[in-house]
């Protein structure tokens, strides 16, 4: 299972293609928590999100014949903007299934790049299996926004850039949805200093993953809104990520709606950054038991900035 060559391979294919994102000093957690605390500004990434790595170095890996046929995913939000961006960058025929229900804004976006959008059904789940049908039918490729060796090696170049950015790293907070992120982001870091601590932070309305590793098992639950929009929902019965969580990951911290908004309001308030409800997740983890960090250095990762405007008015109420 040691995805270190696939991450080294990723990193050299997709560097002319993404940016390398920053880290910044956060003076005020630090003081919080008596820690060195670090934000790995990944929100800053090209398309809004983390998610452009991943997408860039699968369509990267196919051959000029699988990009002719075409490749067929599904999304509202993150995954479905970072595949509309590199599909139509790299000449590769695409299909995102949306359900009709996907935000506006979403959409406009994604409308800006040669890829074909199509509607279906009454919500992602029933979008995501109309294109899964498609694909079979069509013999095309479907693209898993996480359940997918390229895509969690894209992600995963992170780790690298995060050795070089704060090398004496002792922690790592990463959001968690379907796992691509963290898989990546461990499997890196493990590989390369066993003794760094990665640990996944989802929100309590939608903590598929960590029931899922507690049970030992893939749990089908069902998930109650989040303002962490971009981690709900849960894994494919088949999910890579999941032997990996187990085998990579740390430990989890689990935190609640009220400690998401204090997260948002946190980085609105002190480091003027607008991000979305997941790349809080870090944060609200971190404070939730700032105690067990005293000490140490610690990267909190913001994985993406979609951050609507209704969101951010009952944010700021």
């Amino acid at each position: 299972m040691n995805i270190l060559p696939d991450i080294e391979l990723a990193n050299q294919r997709i560097d002319p293609y993404i940016l390398r994102t920053p880290v910044e000093h956060s003076p005020y957690l630090s003081k919080m928590c008596e820690a060195d605390v670090w934000l790995k500004l990944e929100h800053l990434q090209i398309t809004g999100s983390f998610k452009l790595r991943g997408a860039t170095n699968k369509v990267l890996s196919l051959s000029d014949e699988e990009k002719e046929r075409g490749v067929i995913t599904a999304s509202t939000g993150n995954h479905g903007s970072a595949f509309a961006y590199i599909a139509d960058k790299l000449n590769c025929k695409g299909s995102i299934y949306l359900p009709p229900s996907a935000a506006k804004t979403k959409v406009e976006m994604m409308r800006m790049y040669k890829v074909d959008l199509e509607f279906f059904g009454k919500d992602s789940v029933d979008a995501e299996l109309e294109a899964k049908r498609v694909a079979e039918e069509e013999g095309r490729l479907f693209l898993s926004p996480y359940n997918d060796r390229e895509i969690v090696a894209g992600q995963g170049t992170i780790g690298v850039e995060l050795e070089e950015q704060v090398p004496d790293m002792d922690s790592v907070l990463v959001p968690v949805g379907g796992g691509g992120l963290i898989s990546g982001i461990a499997g890196y870091l493990k590989a390369k200093k066993s003794e760094i601590e990665v640990i996944g932070c989802q929100p309590a309305n939608s903590a598929v993953m960590y029931e899922s590793i507690k049970a030992d098992e893939i749990l089908d639950i069902e998930s109650l809104p989040t303002l962490s929009d971009g981690t709900a929902g849960g894994m494919e019965p088949d999910s890579i990520t999941f032997d990996m969580c187990k085998a990579w990951v740390d430990d989890y911290i689990v935190v609640s709606e009220e400690e998401i908004r204090a997260g948002l309001r946190f980085l609105l308030e002190k480091h003027y950054f607008m991000v979305e409800g997941a790349a809080a997740l870090s944060v609200a983890s971190l404070l939730q038991q700032k105690h067990r960090f005293k000490g140490k250095t610690v990267v909190l990762i913001l994985c993406g900035r979609k951050l609507g405007l209704e969101t951010l008015k009952e944010i700021l109420s």
